[in-house]
């Protein structure tokens, strides 16, 4: 018997939620869903536009909030002027910011969990939460520089 595997359904993330699925949230949804690094308000709304759907910058960053708020999304805070966002349901990662290009990259095998546990036995300080970026030059900016 295959296996079967459960997709993702973005009408019910935002109705369990208590979000009306509209077809802006259900787009804005999909395009972080298919982004490999966390987007900003701008190229979201870029992305919806491609997509047919008009929606003017202070629409998208209310939505941003309201799903940030509901847990559906992250904040991500790459020291810039603005908050970039990632779907929740994501794998736990860090980023690796380039500082000649501003590329983005996904990092996800860091020994971070072994260190929180380290502080927890030698500070007693409960960890809830972490960020962690690493800024410096991709590959391809080295071969530049």
């Amino acid at each position: 018997m295959p296996i079967q595997i459960k997709q993702h359904d973005c009408k019910t993330e935002l109705r369990e939620a208590d979000l009306k699925a509209t077809p802006a949230r259900l787009a804005a949804l999909k395009v972080l869903e298919a982004s490999n690094k966390p987007l900003d308000v701008a190229t979201i709304r870029l992305e919806l536009k491609r997509s047919g759907i008009n929606t003017d910058p202070a629409t998208v960053f209310r939505m941003m909030n309201s799903f940030s708020d509901k847990g559906i999304v992250r904040g991500v805070n790459l020291q810039e002027s603005k908050l970039r966002y990632e779907h929740a349901a994501k794998k736990e990662h860090h980023h690796l910011l380039c500082q000649s290009c501003s590329a983005i990259e996904d990092i996800s095998d860091c020994n971070i969990n072994a260190l929180e546990k380290g502080i927890e036995k030698k500070k007693g300080f409960l960890v809830k939460s972490h960020a962690l970026e690493f800024y410096g030059l991709c590959q391809k900016c080295q071969k530049i520089n």
